[in-house]
């Protein structure tokens, strides 16, 4: 099963933020995972925004990054402060 973790402000619109999701078999890049679990949640899009990056196994991909269910997949979104 994949792991799922979701950081920030996404972590308050996806519940759990953290969670083991076996993955559909046509779920296979990050494009298509963004999707799946934006309509899976009802994020309104929040996690296809493209400010919103994505870590495989603790490294930063760029979409469409291929994924499997063996993998730990962050969903960051950019952080502001100030």
């Amino acid at each position: 099963m994949a792991q799922l973790l979701f950081f920030g402000r996404l972590a308050d619109l996806v519940d759990p933020p953290s969670q083991a999701v076996q993955l559909p078999g046509d779920i296979q890049d990050t494009l298509a995972l963004r999707a799946w679990l934006d309509t899976r949640h009802a994020t309104g899009g929040a996690l296809q925004e493209k400010t919103v990056r994505i870590a495989i196994n603790s490294e930063i991909v760029v979409d469409p990054a291929p994924i499997t269910n063996a993998d730990e997949i962050a969903f960051m979104p950019p952080v502001g402060g100030g």
